[in-house]
């Protein structure tokens, strides 16, 4: 058994059970009482656990990341870098994509080269069941996720209330008379299910029309948004409002209705997600949800910094969305 063991029992972090053996007064005499309980049941000395913290440090983190081209993750990534290197640290930089294969080779290869920690950005790294290759790895060194949550040991999140910003999506777009308004998405990932189960609470509280054709499934990136409104198109189904799970869908939503000679937003009013710099490349300029990336990545540099440095910190961050308003929602349904 180590620290990280020693830290599940007693339902503490490390950086507590580091306080508890080394002394610190900073430490309430209840959780002291559950350290030292955990360590007497695992018949070890206050010695034996000291050294499993004599870990020499790298100066080293390592970010993992599905698509490094992705607008968002670079944003998080830049910030990440930028950020540690400002603290003296040096960041290993992997590019997994979405194999499973591929994170749990990274995950090793970033344990071999003796990372200080871990950042994950993205929630494409939560896998829909099995997460035990992270849930390992996090009792080797500690795993900072950013946009995404697994309950484990050594394992912290920073997150946006993703399912907060579509709710009120729905919202602004009730209060402006929409009353036909469909989702479209591409991936099932911790932050694509958030959004999804913000849209449906919104349209269930507005009691507006919601059924099997009300979400649409498409493929990632422009043809996404395309296929979406040819989809749309074939149905026959009204429809004022789409909203997309990323901008650059929403710009494919754009480009795929202005080609059927579609008014954006005098006939369809359409919101995108992340507000990136696509989000201005459009025409209308594109009205989108600001989910504070670089708020996150700070957030997460700031969790990791403070575990490498036995700090005590939240296990679960959530960081608050805006919706930017722009041209491509400004119009009132009569």
């Amino acid at each position: 058994m180590n620290i990280y063991e020693i830290a599940k029992k007693a339902g503490v972090s490390i950086a507590t059970v580091s306080r508890v053996i080394n002394n610190n007064p900073n430490v309430r005499d209840e959780t002291r009482e559950k350290v030292e309980a955990a360590i007497r049941e695992a018949n070890y000395t206050v010695n034996d656990i000291a050294r499993s913290l004599a870990v020499k440090a790298t100066h080293t983190i390592g970010v993992m990341t599905s698509d490094v081209r992705d607008s968002y993750y670079a944003n998080a990534i830049y910030t990440i870098e930028q950020e540690f290197r400002n603290l003296g640290y040096n960041v290993i930089l992997c590019n997994t994509g979405r194999e499973l294969k591929k994170k749990k080779k990274y995950l090793k290869v970033l344990l071999e080269k003796q990372v200080d920690g871990i950042i994950l950005v993205g929630s494409v790294f939560k896998e829909p069941n099995d997460n035990s290759h992270i849930v390992d790895t996090a009792k080797k060194v500690p795993i900072v996720m950013l946009n995404s949550y697994i309950e484990g040991s050594n394992i912290y999140s920073i997150v946006c209330d993703d399912a907060r910003a579509s709710f009120n999506i729905v919202e602004y777009l009730h209060k402006r008379g929409h009353r036909h308004i469909r989702y479209i998405y591409d991936v099932d990932s911790f932050s694509g299910l958030a959004k999804i189960a913000g849209f449906k609470k919104g349209m269930s509280h507005f009691k507006l029309p919601i059924d099997e054709n009300t979400l649409i499934h498409v493929k990632s990136g422009l043809e996404g948004g395309i296929e979406a409104v040819a989809a749309l198109e074939a149905e026959g189904s009204p429809y004022t409002a789409l909203v997309a799970s990323e901008d650059l869908i929403a710009a494919g939503i754009i480009k795929g209705l202005r080609d059927i000679g579609k008014r954006i937003p005098q006939d369809v009013s359409v919101f995108g997600f992340n507000n990136s710099t696509i989000a201005l490349c459009t025409y209308p300029e594109l009205a989108s949800v600001d989910n504070k990336v670089e708020d996150m990545a700070r957030g997460a540099v700031k969790t990791l910094y403070a575990i490498l440095n036995n700090q005590e910190v939240d296990r679960k961050k959530v960081v608050l969305p805006e919706l930017i308003l722009r041209d491509s929602c400004d119009y009132d349904i009569e």
